[in-house]
């Protein structure tokens, strides 16, 4: 394992976490657009994340769980930005410009399926999350730092 490898891992994390608050950021801002370009209301959009593995680790220990078969890995990275596809609340309102115009639903305006409370929630995550893997790489500034004046 490298001098800058736990850097490194939290640098992932910092970068993934940085793109989850920019998405959760852009549903809120839209939480109330009912016309998009692509047509009908906004959908919301979710960041899914995977782990990095190793797949050549350059260390074994006995305490690794058993289910890190390919080693401790080498922090996270973004498969996708996923769109949902669930539809929105409908609010009945004939005289709005996005109304349905035929059909059962006919009236009803369809509105973006943001939940603001969910959506603040997991702003709140991804902000602590962000915060814990700056406090990694501020930890290993300092023992960086004590190691150096150890040798002194």
């Amino acid at each position: 394992m490298g001098l800058f490898t736990s850097i490194n891992i939290a640098a992932t994390g910092m970068s993934a976490e940085r793109l989850r608050t920019d998405v959760i950021s852009d549903n809120i801002a839209n939480a109330s657009t009912t016309r998009t370009q692509e047509g009908g209301a906004f959908k919301k959009s979710t960041v899914v994340l995977a782990p990095v593995s190793d797949a050549h680790p350059q260390w074994r220990s006995p305490f690794t769980p058993g289910d890190l078969d390919n080693g401790p890995g080498k922090g996270v990275k973004v498969l996708e930005i996923k769109k949902d596809t669930e539809m929105g609340r409908l609010v009945y309102d004939p005289s709005h410009p996005d109304a349905i115009k035929s059909g059962p639903n006919q009236g009803y305006v369809e509105y973006p399926n943001v939940n603001i409370v969910e959506e603040m929630v997991n702003l709140i995550s991804a902000s602590r999350a962000y915060e814990a893997n700056a406090t990694v790489i501020n930890g290993a500034k300092d023992m960086f730092s004590a190691a150096l004046q150890i040798g002194q």
